[in-house]
């Protein structure tokens, strides 16, 4: 282990403390391969003890007018920009996505604590005066109480400091983030800037744990909802879990999205775009696009096309801000990439660029591979249809626009779906038809701003209300309705009631 490697804490009552834990999970610089920090398994009594902050803080951060609790969040927003070069530092020593893509997740993250600053409007409820002769209605968006939150790997900033943590603390809520143990620098980084930033001790709490500590958040009857990111198998029994136990859950999880090329398609573009998405963070994000069915008259060419433009991707470490290609997150998550390359050769996909047994010199421990391409996948092969979570593409050859939708349509996870072409009817009828949950027409990436939800649907969502958008303000509040009835001193000595609905009814007449 690197001498200089820190030992990390974690964070309750808007302070630091060290754990009393005797494990404790190894970060690596990925472009090196060197330990960097140890990020402790904390005990089940800090999980418990994150919790108490959390509940302890809520009914007084619940009360404070949502003027004043957003007043937090503007600072908040000030100090990031501030520090965007030092968080983006952070995220590309600590994940390894390279510059551009490292700092591209921190200004996301700020994205969406700039829409939860518009809490006094978003938590505004509708209300009707005279909805029935002498009664009002009046509707309320409050909050619920503790949420947790359990964030991956892959976005250090994002998503517990943008899907997670703004909008919950903003509409009245308290939070305890389970951080990934791998990379934990970055969120436990902007902890200190919440703090910095005015936000009272408990309101945000953080740690990193073990599944079996972070079962308790699934199950603690102080905890109102659960937000997960991650693997639709733990996904699932976090929903199944945590919605037996009563609360509010949403759980985002695997992608293996698609693109439709069509025979108008503007090739070059189109190429470009896909290896932008195919090959950006690595391949580590759910809106990556591995796969790419394409119309049989133009495949040659736009496999011709790819090859070329993945394998110029400069590779070098994440903070070389020349690097286009950074490494993976670990070690062993570049052996189980490199296990789906060798899986894909077994199937019989026909292997056009071999990405593996690639270094870079002078940072010949980091976690490299190379960009990876397949050409005729075929219906059936595991490596089309699984999520690998590299940069590995595959090319799926199909006659005509039904054939390429009937490919997509056919597989079980639905986050995100991608057509190019120069056909407003074939995009329009795509953007009807695909299962996908967020949309993009001759864009590679369409993940919407923060102001709208990141809508993924099928096996890449489980729950009811999405992150971000309006959906993120609903999952964190709940509706209280009230009516109201005033009468005159003549009225209040009519004590007859005339019917059992208190006049509520409108008879007709």
């Amino acid at each position: 282990m690197n001498g200089q490697a820190i030992t990390l804490g974690y964070y309750v009552d808007g302070e630091r403390r060290t754990s009393a834990t005797d494990r404790y999970m190894d970060c690596h610089d990925p472009s090196t391969g060197e330990v960097i920090a140890r990020a402790p398994t904390c005990t089940a009594a800090e999980v418990e003890s994150a919790v108490a902050s959390a509940k302890a803080a809520f009914p007084a951060w619940s009360a404070t007018p949502v003027a004043n609790r957003v007043q937090v969040l503007f600072r908040l927003k000030a100090l990031m920009d501030a520090h965007l070069d030092e968080l983006t530092m952070l995220t590309a020593k600590e994940h390894g996505k390279v510059w551009g893509e490292a700092m591209g997740d921190v200004l996301k993250a700020i994205e969406v604590v700039e829409f939860a600053c518009g809490a006094p409007e978003l938590m505004k409820g509708p209300a009707l005066m005279e909805c029935s002769t002498g009664y009002d209605t009046v509707q309320y968006r409050e909050s619920l109480g503790v949420f947790a939150g359990i964030v991956p790997w892959n976005f250090p900033a994002m998503i517990p400091m943008g899907w997670m943590a703004p909008l919950c603390v903003a509409t009245g809520n308290t939070m305890v983030l389970k951080a990934a143990s791998y990379t934990p620098q970055t969120s436990m980084r902007i902890m200190e800037l919440w703090t910095e930033a005015g936000l009272p001790p408990g309101v945000l709490n953080l740690v990193t744990c073990s599944r079996n500590e972070a079962e308790i958040l699934l199950r603690h009857p102080d905890i109102a909802g659960v937000t997960f990111v991650g693997s639709t198998s733990v996904g699932r029994h976090v929903y199944e879990t945590a919605a037996r136990h009563g609360k509010r859950v949403q759980c985002l999880t695997e992608a293996k999205n698609h693109a439709l090329v069509l025979a108008d398609a503007a090739l070059e573009r189109t190429a470009a775009g896909i290896v932008n998405s195919a090959c950006g963070c690595a391949g580590e994000r759910c809106m990556a696009l591995p796969v790419v069915v394409a119309e049989e008259s133009i495949a040659d060419r736009l496999v011709e096309l790819l090859a070329r433009k993945m394998g110029e991707l400069a590779m070098g470490p994440a903070y070389d801000k020349s690097s286009r290609l950074g490494p993976l997150v670990t070690a062993g998550h570049r052996d189980y990439v490199v296990s789906w390359i060798e899986k894909g050769i077994a199937e019989g996909a026909e292997l056009v660029l071999d990405g593996r047994g690639k270094t870079v010199p002078g940072h010949e421990g980091g976690f490299y591979l190379g960009a990876t391409l397949f050409d005729r996948v075929a219906p059936g092969m595991s490596v089309g249809d699984q999520e690998i979570f590299g940069p590995v593409a595959c090319v799926k050859r199909v006659k005509d626009f039904e054939e390429g939708l009937a490919v997509m349509n056919a597989n079980e996870f639905a986050n995100g779906s991608v057509i190019y072409t120069q056909s407003g009817y074939y995009a329009r009828e795509f953007a009807r038809r695909t299962h996908g949950g967020m949309v993009g027409v001759n864009v590679g990436i369409p993940v919407p701003l923060g102001i709208f939800g990141f809508t993924g649907h099928k096996n890449s969502f489980f729950g009811d209300l999405h992150a971000m958008g309006a959906d993120g303000v609903r999952f964190f509040t709940e509706l209280k309705s009230v009516t109201t009835h005033w009468f005159s001193a003549e009225e209040a000595r009519d004590a007859e009631v005339r019917n059992s609905w208190d006049g509520m009814i409108t008879m007709p007449k």
